[in-house]
């Protein structure tokens, strides 16, 4: 008999792809979240069901039944809709990881959580690498809920045994993503409008989608009963205006971005992560960044907007 998944957020940008990763690895994956699939939509990430609801206790009760692991990777994605929007932020955020987690401590006792956390929950530093012992210092609301849920997840692990693995994510990249930097600006070069906020030297840690999603689901093996945050990244650091160089040249234009100076807030101005907690994992990359970006705009270009 397969082993469960259930993913939640599986309609969105990191779900589908995690999995399609399980499913590729021989799990039954279940998918929960909000999301207009027909079956066979769903089908094509690895979706052998698919409900779209609310996560909450009573939902997860009905449809995650023997499951063997949850990834929660529903809730809030954006720094800017939570300096917007805080309080749905929050909901989004905290309040569903609280379901999963009594879900769990009071109905599937023997299940594991992957919890996705975020490079937001440290904010400023000059401590560069960033590891997973360094200081917290959320600087938007995003970070500050992520940060709140890490604590949730110590919580429980500590006063209930939950079993939880939380990753920490830094720049996640790849097709589907239709939000921050690569989208605002392929949009931009349609319609001709080359200004971006900062100085373009601000620098940032990324990774493809599919080689995250490998991660995940390797972190299936580093749940135990102690509590543990893995940094999810390449370790690289690259400036936005090396990231944008290679954009515009992967679409063809004879454009090129021009920065403002101005701080965008609620965004560090460097990201670098300390992955030496990972490499023993023996997950390789296999997308650079260059060809990443290159695959990245062809779906763009493919793409109704």
């Amino acid at each position: 008999m397969k082993k469960k998944v259930l993913v939640t957020g599986a309609y969105g940008f990191i779900g589908r792809y995690v999995a399609r990763e399980y499913h590729e690895n021989g799990y039954y994956v279940i998918g929960m979240g909000h999301g207009t699939w027909h079956l066979f939509d769903a089908n094509i990430w690895g979706i052998d069901e698919f409900y779209s609801c609310d996560i909450t206790i009573e939902s997860l009760v009905k449809y995650a039944i023997d499951i063997d692991v949850i990834v929660h990777c529903a809730g809030s994605g954006s720094v800017g809709f939570s300096v917007e929007n805080p309080l749905k932020d929050f909901e989004m955020t905290v309040r569903t990881t609280y379901f999963v987690l009594e879900f769990i401590r009071k109905y599937s006792y023997n299940t594991k959580l992957i919890y996705p956390s975020s490079a937001a929950v440290y904010g400023f530093s000059n401590d560069l690498p960033l590891k997973e012992y360094s200081d917290l210092n959320p600087i938007s609301p995003y970070g500050y809920h992520k940060k709140i849920v890490e604590e949730l997840c110590k919580m429980y692990v500590e006063q209930y045994a939950v079993k939880v693995v939380v990753l920490r994510l830094f720049s996640v990249y790849g097709k589907e993503l239709k939000k921050q930097l690569l989208w605002d600006a392929c949009k931009k070069i349609v319609r001709k409008d080359n200004l971006f906020y900062g100085t373009g030297e601000e620098t940032r840690d990324w990774m493809h989608v599919v080689d995250v999603a490998k991660y995940f689901f390797v972190a299936t093996n580093y749940v135990s009963e102690k509590f543990e945050i893995y940094n999810i990244a390449s370790g690289c650091s690259t400036t936005v205006q090396d990231i944008l160089g290679l954009l515009y040249l992967a679409y063809g234009t004879n454009e090129q971005p021009v920065f403002n100076g101005k701080v965008n807030f609620g965004n560090p101005v460097h990201y670098l992560a300390d992955v030496n907690r990972i490499q023993n994992w023996n997950v390789k990359n296999k997308i650079d960044l260059s060809q990443g970006i290159i695959e990245y705009v062809r779906w763009f270009k493919n793409e109704e907007y």
